[in-house]
């Protein structure tokens, strides 16, 4: 970007902070006035094309304005009446005026006909506030929560310079303070847009509006965007676009090494940074910045880009240049396709009927293509023809043949596994030209790790850094290129310490989930045809796509730290014995103890369930395994358990380890609040009747289809009656668990459930000796 660029971003991401101004009670003019004073006196900016901005972003103060016609405030003007049309819609409540408190609500309350009417608590994003629930319960913002939050970005705006070198940091400052402030207040409208999401959407608008114009030779912005702007509206001015990279479960899987685990965390990290470094990258080329990044999480990303000659090329050309340095890197591992299509500010708001969705598909069918015809002729050739330094010798870890180390690795597995030990610990995480022994990254970069002193050092050199990522911590400063929410719990090191920590049976499980429907919920999860479609917009998918965002990549986090689930109620003052070995923006895969992971799922799926209103929900497979179980085979076997699961009747469903697959409420509730709990009652107060009976018992069951079993099942329930001189305790355990027998065992739903919940009581209570 070019210094104008600079100033228009920066005057976009600041031209409705006079909001905060105002909420707080410090100014009662118009917020307009109110932020153009702030920035002006409190924060000291005398750039006039910035001031400007803030300005006169509204019509009434914009038509008499002594201002040029090439003035930015025209850009930011028509950007923020895109971006307020995408995400200011009326609420079905005819009220008017304004509640300056009001809190903002999910969007969730909206998405899949949801209806609802919840609200989120006046809220700052750190670490320390815990989730962010959508509750019931109205809690307005208070004069002093403004004050708190006015005061806060005037601490972080007093640092910056406002050059291109801060402009992620400004958008750092906006999204740790302003994620859960409400953008409108007005009765009239749906305030579930947030002040932070508005604000990036009109910077991102606004990038994309500039650099159309400027192919287009256009220099009188009032004329074509403020006189004629109806018509501005419908051209096609914006590219949304996307990335997907192919092959990620088997760069990430097909390993065979000591260790995994810690194998298994850096590959899948450094695919997540690549991704991110790619994205930076393109959007740099274009000449935009972080705030066209829309979504990115899985492999994949949307971003909003100017329909412009320049804009397509860059982007065609910079994902061929890539897959170059992909096959050179990885052979054939991975491969990105990109695809992108024409839109404009109504269509993005889903003007006329259906044309949202129809951008959407015009990306998908882009992409597909991309991916059936992934290189061409010459690369074909180039393939088939490639030499390699040394044929006789295969990588130890990622099983390619090539040019290997002493210790059997090749180079890009040697820098991941270097990696690994850092990724825990490490706060940043730096690009440069510089650091060789770092891992390879496009455009001759090498990523390293390190602390804050170690990036303070390299900013002063300035000599070959290109970028600086900060990992789940707000830092502002120059080359920063933005904070990277990380899923990076982690409680041990290798598979065997967690199987070592399971209780009973010493296995390690393993957890892989994704949301259902989850491309059909940003596609048309708001459509709504009695509300005539009016929430169908570009800004509910990029707020619900950032929330989904936080929740994989920053809250579950606390959902291991803090957990709420037990199944046999023990204590919950520790924390999960468990890895997060991937979170993003919509799946995750957790190793841990066997029982740990069980606990994790149910968990997990309630605090989902609980975050989206019940609007959206997890499918998930579970396996246990021996420690020395190949993790390319795990990642297989989970993986078909995860796909039984999404083939349920209604999804939002677990397959399990014995096969069986169950809907969430009916694997917590009967399987294992009904059916275990019964088990448990009675073997843990039963001093005579051991695991033979369980294991004879579990036998039986299984079995039922040959008659004489059911007889042996009666006589096998009877020998379990408590002797003479028994506890009263004792005989009533005995007759509730004989009397539930008896009636589970005629049922098949039941005794599918029954031997579910034998399994996993024969696992807890399982002796270590011999194990292996």
């Amino acid at each position: 970007m070019n210094e104008r660029e600079v100033k228009l971003i920066i005057g976009a991401l600041l031209h409705d902070i006079g909001k905060i101004v105002f909420r707080s009670g410090k100014d009662n003019r118009k917020h307009s006035i109110s932020g153009y004073e702030y920035l002006k006196n409190t924060i000291g900016i005398s750039d006039r094309e910035i001031l400007d901005c803030v300005r006169f972003h509204h019509a009434d103060s914009l038509k008499n304005a002594d201002i040029s016609d090439d003035s930015l405030a025209y850009i930011v003007y028509i950007a923020d009446n895109i971006a307020s049309a995408s995400d200011r819609r009326e609420s079905d409540q005819k009220e008017g005026g304004f509640d300056t408190q009001t809190p903002l609500q999910p969007v969730f309350n909206l998405l899949n006909r949801n209806n609802a009417n919840k609200f989120y608590s006046p809220f700052f994003l750190n670490e320390t506030e815990g989730i962010n629930y959508p509750t019931n319960e109205k809690k307005d913002f208070s004069r002093m929560d403004y004050s708190r939050i006015i005061e806060d970005i005037t601490d972080h705006l007093h640092g910056m310079n406002w050059d291109n070198e801060y402009v992620n940091s400004l958008l750092e400052i906006m999204e740790a303070d302003l994620s859960f402030v409400p953008s409108s207040t007005s009765k009239r409208e749906v305030p579930d847009i947030s002040l932070f999401d508005h604000l990036k959407m009109t910077a991102a608008f606004a990038g994309c509006i500039c650099l159309y114009l400027k192919e287009k030779g256009v220099v009188d912005f009032k004329k074509i965007l403020f006189e004629n702007a109806e018509r501005f509206y419908k051209e096609d001015v914006f590219l949304l676009a996307s990335l997907d990279i192919s092959g990620i479960q088997k760069f990430i899987y097909t390993i065979t090494t000591k260790d995994a685990l810690k194998t298994l965390r850096s590959r899948s990290f450094y695919l997540e940074i690549l991704m991110e470094y790619v994205i930076d990258s393109l959007l740099d080329r274009i000449g935009l910045c972080r705030a066209n990044r829309i979504y990115s999480g899985g492999g994949h990303c949307y971003l909003l880009l100017p329909n412009t000659e320049a804009a397509r090329v860059a982007f065609d050309q910079y994902i061929d240049q890539l897959n170059g340095w992909l096959l050179k890197e990885f052979d054939h591992a991975l491969f990105i396709a990109g695809g992108y299509a024409p839109c404009s500010g109504v269509s993005l708001k889903n003007e006329p009927d259906g044309s949202y969705s129809n951008i959407f598909h015009q990306i998908s069918v882009s992409i597909s293509e991309k991916k059936l015809h992934r290189y061409s002729a010459k690369e074909i050739i180039q393939l088939n023809h490639k030499k390699v330094d040394d044929y006789t010798r295969e990588c130890s870890v990622c099983k390619r043949m090539g040019k290997i180390s002493d210790d059997g690795i090749c180079e890009s597995c040697k820098g991941i596994v270097q990696l690994s030990g850092k990724i825990l610990y490490a706060d940043f995480f730096a690009v440069t030209t510089e650091e060789k022994d770092g891992l390879h990254m496009p455009e001759g970069g090498y990523l390293s790790a390190g602390n804050k002193e170690s990036i303070v050092n390299l900013q002063k050199r300035d000599h070959g850094l290109l970028r600086i990522y900060a990992k789940n911590n707000r830092y502002t400063g120059q080359h920063l290129a933005t904070k990277l929410w990380v899923g990076n719990y982690s409680s041990g090191s290798t598979f065997e310490e967690f199987a070592q920590k399971a209780i009973g049976i010493n296995r390690i499980g393993v957890l892989r989930a994704d949301v259902d429907n989850l491309g059909m919920a940003f596609v048309a999860g708001f459509d709504n045809s009695s509300n005539h479609n009016r929430y169908v917009t570009l800004s509910r998918t990029a707020t619900l796509s950032r929330q989904l965002s936080l929740f994989f990549k920053y809250f579950i986090n606390q959902v291991l730290e803090k957990p709420d689930y037990r199944i046999q109620g023990n204590t919950l003052d520790s924390s999960r014995n468990a890895a997060i070995v991937y979170s993003g923006g919509d799946d995750v895969f957790i190793v841990g103890a066997w029982n740990d992971i069980l606990e994790i799922g149910i968990d997990l799926r309630r605090k989902f369930e609980h975050y989206t209103d019940g609007t959206l929900s997890l499918s998930a497979g579970i396996g246990v395994f021996s420690p020395g179980y190949p993790i390319h085979a795990i990642a297989s076997e989970v993986g078909a358990m995860e796909e039984r699961a999404k083939q349920y009747p209604g999804k939002n469903a677990v397959t399990l380890f014995d096969g069986k697959t169950y809907g969430w409420k009916e694997f917590e509730d009967e399987v294992i609040g009904e059916k275990y709990g019964c088990i448990f009652s009675f073997f843990s107060k039963s001093q005579e009747r051991g695991k033979n009976f369980l294991y004879n018992l579990l036998e039986l069951i299984r079995n039922q289809e040959e008659k004489i079993n059911f007889a042996r099942f009666v006589y096998l329930i009877s020998r379990m009656e408590p002797r003479q001189g028994a506890s009263d305790m004792g005989k009533k355990a005995y007759h509730e668990f004989s009397k539930n027998m008896m009636k589970w065992i005629h049922q098949e739903k039941d005794r599918r459930q029954l031997e579910t919940a034998m399994t996993i009581y024969a696992y807890h209570t399982r002796e270590t000796e011999g194990q292996e």
